[in-house]
This record gives C-alpha cells, sequence and structure tokens, in this order.
C-alpha cells in the first residue's frame, strides 16, 4: 500500500465538547496507515496526488468520519439478535444464550454465522470491535482469521467461565486451569498470525463475568494479563442480580473485586457499569480503565441508566457498545442515538407521578457531538489505541458517510452549518449511508 491522500469534508471531535470540522481538507496517510499531513482547502499537493493515482475525492454530499469504535460485542449472539429481550438477564443467559454459544464448538455452524457478523458491522461502519466469543478455542481462532481476512480492527476474547454453579454443565470450562491455559493459546495464536505484525487484531483476556467465574480462574487470568500486557474486559455491576450476587460473594463492588485479581488496568474495558457508585468511579478512573457504555441493552437488562456526563466530568474513559445481542441494534450509531436519549431521561426522570423538580438527576444530559465523541474517540481512548479522530499519528479508520444515499432518513439542506450536518448525521444515519469503509488506510468495505 502506497502514500495516499483524501479530500473532502470531514468531522471529528479532539474532546467530549467539541467539534472540529475540516473543510475541503486533504487527509495524507502513509503506507502503514498512519495520518502524517492534514492541509486545508486547495493545498499544491491535490494534484500531485491527482496525477499519481494516489488521491480519493468524496463525492458531492459525502463526508469523512472517524471509524465508529464498539467497546462491546458477543459475536456469537448474532442469530440471537432482537430475541427474548422480555426476560431478565439471569432467565436470558439460561434458556437462551448459553445453549446458543455451546453449539460454536461446531466450526461448520460458527463460520457462517460470524463472517455474516463482521460483514455487517463493517456495512454499519464499525471499524473497530471489542469481542466476546466463546469458550471453544478453534471457533475464537476462526473469528481471529475472519477480522483480519476483511481487514477489521478487533479485539477479542476467548471467553473464560469455569463456576459450575453458575454455568451449564454442557457450557462450561472443565478447571481454572484449563480456562487460564487456554486463553494463553489463544493469545500465542493471535499474536503468531501470518499478516497480523502490525496488530490489527489484539487478543484479550475475558472473564465473562465475576459469577461465572471461580476465584481461581479470576487468580489466574489476572496474574496472565500482568504478565502479557494484553487488554482485559469483562460485564461490571451491569444489572441488580449481577451486582448484588457479586457482592455477597466478595463482600465489595464489581469494580473493587476485579482490581483484587489483576483484571483492573489502563487497558481493561468494563461492559454496562450501570450500578457502580462514587468510589468505583475513582477507581476506575485512577487505574484508567474504561467502560463500554451500552445504552440499548442497559433499557432490556439493567434497569438503570449510566450516568454518562458524570463519568466524563470525573476522568473516567467512556465509549459506546452494541451489546449485540442485549441491545436490539447492531449499529453505533443507533447507540449514539440512546446514549442521548437515554441522558436526558435521566436528567428529567420517567414518573410522571414525581413532581419534575424532584423527577430526575439534574446536569445528566449528554449532547449530540458528546455522543459522536463517544463513537469515535472515546472508544479510543478507552482501548488505548490511536483511532477514533483525525490528527497526525492516528491510524486512518474512516467512513465516508453518503448524505445523498437512497433510501435513507437523511436530508440536508441548504442553509444547513455543518454542525447541522453532523447532528443529522448522529440522529439519522443508518446502514444505507455507510458508502465506504477504510480501515489504516485500506478499503475494507464499499456496498
Amino acid at each position: 500500500m502506497s502514500v495516499h491522500a483524501y479530500l473532502g469534508t470531514a468531522f471529528y471531535a479532539p474532546a467530549h465538547d467539541r467539534l472540529e470540522v475540516l473543510t475541503d481538507s486533504l487527509i495524507v496517510v502513509d503506507d502503514t496507515g498512519t495520518i502524517t499531513a492534514i492541509h486545508p482547502a486547495g493545498p499544491p499537493e491535490i494534484e500531485r496526488f491527482r496525477a499519481a493515482g494516489q488521491l480519493t475525492e468524496l463525492k458531492p454530499g459525502q463526508y469523512l468520519l472517524p471509524g465508529l469504535v464498539d467497546l462491546h460485542v458477543h459475536a456469537p449472539q448474532w442469530p440471537q439478535l432482537g430475541k427474548a429481550l422480555d426476560v431478565p438477564l439471569e432467565v436470558w443467559l439460561q434458556k437462551y444464550t448459553f445453549p446458543l454459544e455451546a453449539r460454536y464448538a461446531d466450526l461448520e455452524f460458527a463460520e457462517p454465522i460470524y463472517e455474516s457478523l463482521v460483514e455487517s458491522l463493517l456495512a454499519n461502519g464499525t471499524t473497530t470491535a471489542l469481542y466476546f466469543a466463546t469458550i471453544h478455542l478453534p471457533a475464537t481462532e476462526l473469528l481471529a482469521d475472519i477480522c483480519l481476512r476483511r481487514g477489521q480492527r478487533a479485539l477479542i476474547g476467548r471467553v473464560a467461565m469455569d463456576d459450575p454453579e453458575q454455568c451449564p454443565d454442557y457450557y462450561c470450562d472443565a478447571s481454572a486451569e484449563t480456562g487460564t491455559a487456554d486463553t494463553r493459546t489463544f493469545i500465542d495464536y493471535v499474536r503468531a498470525m501470518p499478516g497480523n505484525a502490525a496488530g490489527l487484531v489484539q487478543p484479550v483476556i475475558t472473564p465473562r463475568f465475576i459469577p461465572s467465574c471461580t476465584d481461581d480462574l479470576l487468580n489466574g487470568l489476572g496474574a496472565l494479563a500482568k504478565e502479557t500486557g494484553c487488554h482485559v474486559q469483562t460485564h461490571c455491576s451491569e444489572s441488580d442480580w449481577e451486582h448484588d450476587y457479586v457482592i455477597q460473594r466478595t463482600g465489595v463492588t464489581d469494580t473493587f473485586a476485579l482490581e483484587r485479581y489483576g483484571l483492573l488496568s489502563r487497558k481493561t474495558v468494563l461492559a454496562h457499569g450501570s450500578f457502580i457508585s462514587d468510589a468505583d468511579i475513582a477507581l476506575i478512573s485512577e487505574t484508567g480503565a474504561g467502560i463500554g457504555h451500552c445504552p440499548l441493552s442497559n433499557i432490556y437488562f439493567s434497569n438503570a441508566v449510566l450516568p454518562v456526563r458524570k463519568l466524563l466530568e470525573a476522568d473516567v474513559h467512556v465509549g459506546l457498545g452494541t451489546d449485540i445481542a442485549g441491545g436490539a441494534s447492531p449499529s453505533i450509531f443507533d447507540s449514539a442515538r440512546q446514549a442521548v436519549a437515554a441522558s436526558r431521561s435521566l436528567e428529567g426522570g420517567v414518573d410522571p407521578a414525581i413532581t419534575a423538580n424532584r423527577r430526575g438527576c439534574p446536569a445528566s444530559r449528554i449532547t449530540a457531538t458528546q455522543a459522536f465523541w463517544l463513537a469515535t474517540a472515546g472508544g479510543g481512548i478507552a482501548l488505548d489505541l490511536p483511532i477514533g479522530m483525525f490528527a497526525v499519528g492516528y491510524q486512518f479508520d474512516a467512513i465516508a458517510v453518503d448524505t445523498t444515499a437512497a433510501n435513507s432518513n437523511l436530508q440536508l439542506y441548504a442553509d444547513d452549518t455543518p454542525e447541522d450536518v453532523l447532528q443529522k448525521i448522529i440522529y439519522n444515519a443508518g446502514r444505507a449511508n455507510v458508502a465506504q469503509l477504510w480501515v489504516a488506510g485500506r478499503p475494507v468495505f464499499t456496498p
């Protein structure tokens, strides 16, 4: 891949409360996919890149956005999307999810589903995904192979779960030693994958959540995290049941228990966090861990709204997740929209029997710009990766959004300001508007 340049109007958020508009600008990307320069409109370099065949020009009505980052995807649950969202989490897991995930022992079953999932996420603009897989090592390796071949930036975890009191006997690690050893094997596999020298696909240490893991497994995975420097992902204080279970078992909340096990660090992403306390927030901020905010699935399983604005003001790293299939949409645009709506519900309150001055949590709302930041730069920061912004030294992971696409809800008018355009994209863009996708400067999706 040679040096290439991209010409058009681009949006990005360098901070959660600030929007940058690069009008008719030239973004230069080297052969590693790294942005090396950004020129304002009309520089002489345009003709040089055009003459060399190294220029991609956005069409009228198209805008460049950083690629969307999904911090929480259950890859094997793709067939379950939109199913059984009316039952409690513990029922949903035992009756529907675990039987489905157990089927991934069969690679012929797993392959078409994982292919479909990666294709669909790319089609929705997701350039980076943080995946839970299953306990099955071959199927998890298969998911890594597919992501690398398709060019998606992916962080993938072979799920570890060994507690026979919480895991069904047909879907459970044989022992803590087995769960730790298979996790190590997967780490070695990913790091040795041909064509993955740049680390486009990375392994993630993935205890499902504290209730499904014994102390021996959690301690073993914590030691492995320290040894390998890998990312860690798990669920944290997601529902009343899960949150209370951990306190009863360990005497502390998920956050403090995870620190005790050696699983809370700058490379940790905690899914949900709906019930974290002020002490939890302070610890998460201190360790530099991140939270994958999943507003859609929180509606179904958490019965609580994450106070995102409070977390941002506490310098906690926060991004967005779809939580396929606990969330009913594969689109991070949908998660961004719901994040705004959830924050407004938290601020205003939802019980009309309570007077307005007592109903909600003041100063809780977030803006469309903040939701855009969560969907892009916020996710990159949570993962400690140089993605999510158009800035020198960052990877060129990007979406061309076509506001003129047929069968779209996105409509622009002559008096729309750039800020209006971005808000309309955030609130109305969908799969039909994703015209092109690049990861590390490589085109990875065109409809």
